[in-house]
């Protein structure tokens, strides 16, 4: 069977006033919950919430505050963008400096990751050894009087990784 799950839509202000009026009116929790068609625990909570504080007003999640601010985050995507070889450490350094504020390289990581920067890490080859380029030179001289024909048909990839699939279309610092 699949799991279906629900859109979560929170009451604007407007409505949660329309539903505590009519509820003031004396109608109740069920016949409201299908007029605004909305579950009958929601206008009961709602109900509840409003006769013991008073107010219908949607109070916010709490949780750890951020680290940054609204304007601290393009300022570090700049910092990125100025010097793409500094670290996320660094830019965390300078946002402290400038801010006053201790900031994380992680946070610093995932206000870039945000604004569309990503990190790149150099891919690694594997060094060739004195035989390697002892076989690849014998190769060659053993080729040099090949005819365009023959060197038609060979493919070099130079060890090169390739891909058949889109571009992820990320920036990458």
């Amino acid at each position: 069977m699949a799991n279906i799950q629900s859109v979560r839509r929170h009451l604007d202000a407007f409505t949660r006033g329309r539903i505590i009026g009519k509820l003031e009116e004396g109608r109740n929790v069920t016949s409201v919950a299908a007029e605004f068609g909305i579950a009958h625990s929601i206008v009961s909570r709602l109900w509840r919430q409003f006769q013991t504080t008073g107010t219908a007003i949607r109070g916010f999640s709490s949780g750890r505050p951020r680290g940054t601010t609204p304007a601290d985050d393009p300022y570090i995507v700049l910092q990125a963008r100025r010097n793409r070889r500094q670290t996320v450490g660094e830019i965390a350094r300078h946002t402290t400096q400038a801010t006053g504020r201790p900031i994380s390289r992680f946070t610093v990581a995932r206000r870039l990751h945000g604004g569309g920067l990503f990190v790149r890490r150099p891919v690694r080859c594997v060094p060739l050894t004195p035989a390697h380029r002892r076989r690849r030179s014998l190769w060659c001289r053993k080729h040099r009087n090949w005819s365009n024909n023959k060197w038609g048909r060979v493919f070099f990839t130079d060890e090169s990784r390739f891909s058949l699939s889109s571009d992820s279309h990320r920036i990458l610092i």
